[in-house]
C-alpha cells in the first residue's frame, strides 16, 4: 500500500536576500511588469511534496495554477529522471497542449474540471484510439459520464482489441473546509462533483454497460488554502468509505485522488504543511478491510508547487499623501487578481528606495520567524532568516487599472519615488494563469531565475499590435 511520508515541519526562509539583484536585473533587462520564477524556490516545494507523498503514491501538478509551459517543465521536473517526476493535471485541452508542449506525457497527464466541452471529451477518446490514452479522466456528473461514453462507444473503446477508457468520479465530500468561502469547493451544495448516492448509480451503469469506459475510482477536492487538516481528513476517510463499497463488486475500482489544497501563507504564519496532511493516511486507511483499501493513491496540488517561487515586480508611478502615503505601481490585477477577486494576501517589499536598492530585511510586510528555535532541524533552501526590523509606517498601494477594485492592501515599504521597483510575493499560483488584457494591456514576460543564477526569458512580453 502506498505509504505517507513524514517529517518535521519546515521552517522556510526568505529567499529575497539571495534574489534581489536578480529581480533588479530582471527588470533592467526585460522591463516591468514582469512575472519572475525562482527555479530553487520551486525546486524545494516539489521536493517537500515528494517526501510527503513518495513513491508509489501519484503526484500530479495541477497546471491551473500555473499554465505557462516552461514553468510547468519546472513543475513537473520534465526531463530530470522519474524519480523527480510530477504528472500534470488539466481541466481543458488547452492546459493539456500546454503540458505536452512542457514534455509531459499522455500517460501522465490526467483530465478534470467542471466545464469539460464536447471537443475535451472527443480529444480523450482519440488520445486512446491513437494508443496513447490519459492516465484517467475524472467526471463531474451523469451528464458527462453520458456523453463520455456515446464519444467512447462509436469509437469501439473496449472492443476488438481497443482499451476502455479509464475514469475517475468525482465525489462532492460535503464538508466544511478551514478556508474563506470562495475556496471551500468540497462544502454540500457545491457545483463541483457528485453526491454518494448519485456516484455510486453512475459507477453502477457504466460498469452494467458496454465497457467503453471502465470506473476505476473516486476523485476528490475539498478546497484551497486549507487553514487545517479536519475537513480534508473527513472527506479522505469518505472517499474511502465509498471506494470500498464499490470495491466489493467492482475490482478494477482501485484509486483515490485526494486533490491538493495545502495552503501557501506569508512567510512566518503557521500552516499545515504537506507532511501533516500526509500523516493523516496510514490511520484512514487501517480503518479500511485489506481487500477495500486502494491500490493507487493520488495527490494534485497546484499552489503549493509554485506559489512561493513565483515574483512579479513592478515600477513605482505615483507617490502621493491621501491621510497617508498612497503608491500607484504599474502592476495590479491584471496581474495579479486575487486580491480584487477575493481578499488574496500577497506581501510587497521594496527592490529599490529612492532610487537605490533597498535593504531586503528593511521593506518587508512579511513578519520575522518566532525566536523560539524549532524543534526539529528544518528542511529549508538556500537563503536567509529574516531580520528583526522596525516596522516601516504602513503604506496603501495600488494598482494602474481603472477600477477602484484595483488595490494590494496596505504593507510596510521605505520612501519611494517614480520609478522605484517593488516585487509581490508568493505570485507563482494564479497570477500569470488568471491575467488578462484588461485596459488594452499586453501580457507580461515571464522569466525563470535558475538554480546556476542565470535570467532566461521564457515568454515573452506581449505586443500592443496584438490587442483588439
Amino acid at each position: 500500500m502506498p505509504a505517507a511520508g513524514d517529517g518535521g515541519p519546515a521552517l522556510e526562509l526568505d529567499r529575497l536576500p539571495a534574489i534581489a539583484a536578480s529581480l533588479r536585473d530582471a527588470a533592467a533587462r526585460f522591463g516591468t511588469p514582469l512575472y519572475l520564477t525562482d527555479e530553487t524556490a520551486l525546486d524545494a516545494a516539489a521536493d517537500e511534496l515528494r517526501a510527503a507523498f513518495p513513491d508509489p503514491w501519484i503526484r500530479q501538478y495541477s497546471v491551473k495554477a500555473n499554465d505557462v509551459s516552461a514553468v510547468i517543465a519546472l513543475a513537473t521536473g520534465t526531463g530530470r529522471g522519474p524519480d523527480r517526476a510530477l504528472g500534470a493535471n488539466v481541466v481543458s485541452r488547452g492546459e493539456w497542449t500546454a503540458a505536452r508542449k512542457a514534455g509531459v506525457p499522455n500517460s501522465r497527464i490526467s483530465l478534470e474540471g467542471i466545464g469539460k466541452t464536447d471537443a475535451d471529451l472527443d480529444a480523450a477518446v482519440r488520445a486512446v484510439v491513437d494508443g496513447d490514452p490519459l492516465l484517467w479522466v475524472a467526471l463531474e456528473s451523469a451528464d458527462e459520464a453520458d456523453a463520455l461514453e456515446v464519444r467512447a462507444l462509436r469509437a469501439g473503446l473496449g472492443r476488438a482489441g481497443r482499451p476502455p477508457m479509464d475514469v475517475l468520479l468525482r465525489l462532492n465530500p460535503e464538508v466544511t473546509p478551514e478556508t474563506q468561502a470562495a475556496l471551500a469547493v468540497g462544502v454540500r451544495g457545491s457545483k463541483f462533483g457528485m453526491t454518494e448516492t448519485e456516484l455510486t448509480a453512475v459507477v453502477e451503469r457504466l460498469a452494467a454497460s458496454d465497457g467503453a469506459v471502465r470506473p476505476r475510482g473516486i476523485h476528490l477536492h475539498v478546497g484551497s488554502q486549507l487553514g487545517a487538516i479536519d475537513a480534508w481528513r473527513d472527506a479522505v476517510r469518505r472517499g474511502l468509505a465509498v471506494l470500498g463499497l464499490l470495491r466489493g463488486g467492482l475490482p478494477d475500482v482501485d484509486t483515490l485522488d485526494v486533490g491538493g489544497g495545502f495552503a501557501v501563507l506569508p512567510i512566518g504564519e503557521p500552516s499545515a504543511r504537506p507532511e501533516r496532511f500526509a500523516r493523516e493516511i496510514p490511520d484512514l486507511l487501517e480503518a479500511i478491510p485489506a481487500d477495500r483499501r486502494p491500490d493507487r493513491l493520488a495527490i494534485e496540488p497546484g499552489r503549493f508547487v509554485v506559489a512561493r517561487s513565483g515574483w512579479l515586480v513592478g515600477r513605482v508611478l505615483h507617490v502621493r499623501d491621501r491621510g497617508g502615503r498612497q503608491v500607484i505601481l504599474d502592476t495590479g490585477m491584471t496581474e495579479l487578481i486575487r486580491p480584487a477577486l477575493y481578499g488574496g494576501v500577497h506581501p510587497i517589499v521594496a527592490l529599490t528606495s529612492l532610487g537605490v536598492p533597498a535593504d531586503p530585511g528593511a521593506s518587508s510586510s512579511v513578519p520575522a520567524p518566532p525566536a523560539t528555535p524549532a524543534l526539529e532541524p528544518p528542511r529549508t533552501i538556500v537563503g536567509a532568516p529574516l531580520p528583526a526590523q522596525l516596522p516601516e509606517p504602513p503604506v496603501a498601494v495600488h494598482g494602474p487599472i481603472c477600477e477602484s477594485t484595483d488595490a494590494l492592501g496596505e504593507h510596510g515599504l521605505p520612501p519611494l519615488q517614480r520609478g522605484d521597483l517593488v516585487a509581490i510575493r508568493d505570485a507563482g499560483a494564479y497570477a500569470a494563469a488568471l491575467s488578462s488584457t484588461y485596459n488594452g494591456r499586453p501580457r507580461p514576460p515571464q522569466v525563470v531565475l535558475t538554480i546556476d543564477g542565470r535570467l532566461v526569458i521564457a515568454r515573452r512580453r506581449g505586443s500592443v499590435a496584438s490587442l483588439g
